[in-house]
């Protein structure tokens, strides 16, 4: 079975490294995709992202588990409400319940402003990631969440203020859900504390095994 990190908006599969290596450590391997990498020449927006991820995942043998960061989450919980078989189980970490357009607005103006090499150091272009994020604007996360039947995970750092709300909301709509709170870890838990949130993905993996 084949374990999937997906990394969030202004992250790349590196962000993932640490984590992966301490599960490779307990004796399970990750694939953690750059999702700026498998969209190739397509136009970069939400839709073709979704579409690109879908046909990384279908292509894997057999069942999948997910394991998805922010943006990662909200691809992990497109593809399981589109293709619920292929899903042995998912894990979402710091997803909003709902898009924040408020602050999808401000962050719009931050990135305005900030230099093309931020971006590149991720493997997107400043355009390309202006235009992905404006795309999600308008998304209905919460749409099906009720007919998520497998193994859920949800997780938030204990010091992610603007999303722990969020992840309870998650965590009641989707049916029988675990959570988890991964302590010393803001929003980036893959990169605060990627040792717990390890030992975390762990136990709910191997249990699936």
């Amino acid at each position: 079975m084949k374990n999937i990190l997906i990394h969030g908006l202004g992250q790349n599969n590196h962000s993932w490294d640490k984590t992966g290596n301490y599960l490779k450590d307990k004796g399970l391997d990750t694939i953690c995709p750059n999702l700026y990498d498998i969209i190739n020449n397509n136009f970069m927006n939400y839709r073709n992202l979704y579409n690109s991820f879908a046909n990384f995942c279908n292509s894997q043998e057999g069942k999948i588990n997910l394991c998805g960061f922010s943006l990662g989450g909200l691809l992990a919980l497109d593809y399981v409400k589109e293709y619920p078989e292929k899903v042995n189980s998912i894990i979402i970490i710091g997803t909003p319940y709902k898009i924040p357009k408020t602050l999808f607005k401000m962050q719009s103006i931050i990135f305005h402003i900030m230099s093309k090499r931020t971006f590149e150091k991720m493997g997107c272009s400043k355009r390309n990631f202006i235009t992905l994020v404006s795309s999600m604007s308008h998304l209905n996360i919460t749409k099906d969440l009720e007919m998520i039947n497998c193994r859920s995970l949800i997780v938030c750092g204990s010091k992610d203020n603007v999303n722990m709300e969020n992840a309870k909301a998650l965590n009641n709509c989707i049916i029988n859900s675990e959570f988890k709170i991964i302590s010393n870890s803001a929003h980036e838990v893959n990169i605060d504390n990627p040792k717990e949130l390890s030992k975390v993905i762990y136990r709910f993996w191997k249990d699936k095994k």
